[in-house]
């Protein structure tokens, strides 16, 4: 027989109780959680450990409505060589959110107007992502340059700007309503010298 752990790393990695077919496969993933060979992420939600941590998540499963951000974006679009510490995603400012201690993941609180726009659906290793676009990217990356070193801030900036797809247009709209628009027209005159 088959082991419940093979068989859900055959599936991507992760289960929800609504894919379990009946009683004996539930019991058979609570026993392979307590042997270790199965994770609890959240009620409902059970996943293969090492395949958690060498790919992308399923960040719906893991946190609902989240949205891929700054590090996690940033490599996905090849904008830094820097190795995200974690995943990195937002969530809206009130929720609560309960993580599972074994994922490098880690939450920033955005206001709700700011999830609603420069989020783009993704697919990144079988599954749909949300994640900020490409404009939306470069802007956190400004946002939060304070956190993240004015030194990677630019690296993102530079690396834009030699992108094709890139639109300028977007990029300052994005950059008025996040309120650093300013602060980018700084860092475009600099990197365009």
């Amino acid at each position: 027989m088959q082991k419940i752990s093979e068989i859900v790393a055959t599936k991507g990695g992760v289960v929800t109780m609504n894919e379990i077919t009946d009683r004996a496969e539930y019991k058979r993933i609570l026993r392979a959680v307590e042997r270790g060979e199965l994770v609890r992420l959240r009620q409902g939600v059970y996943a293969v450990p090492i395949a958690m941590l060498n790919t992308i998540i399923d960040v719906e499963r893991i946190v609902p409505q989240g949205v891929l951000c700054l590090y996690s974006a940033w490599t996905h679009y090849q904008l830094t060589t820097t190795v995200p510490p974690s995943f990195c995603i937002a969530i809206e400012a009130k929720r609560k959110v309960v993580l599972p201690t074994i994922l490098p993941v880690s939450l920033y609180y955005w206001k709700a107007e700011n999830l609603k726009f420069g989020i783009v659906n993704v697919e990144m290793s079988n599954y749909q992502v949300r994640m900020t676009d490409l404009e939306r990217s470069v802007c956190d990356a400004v946002k939060y340059r304070n956190k993240i070193g004015s030194d990677l801030c630019a690296e993102i900036i530079r690396t834009y700007l030699r992108k094709k797809e890139r639109n300028l247009s977007r990029l300052i709209d994005y950059a008025k309503r996040l309120r650093v628009a300013k602060v980018l027209n700084n860092y475009l005159e600099i990197a365009m010298e």
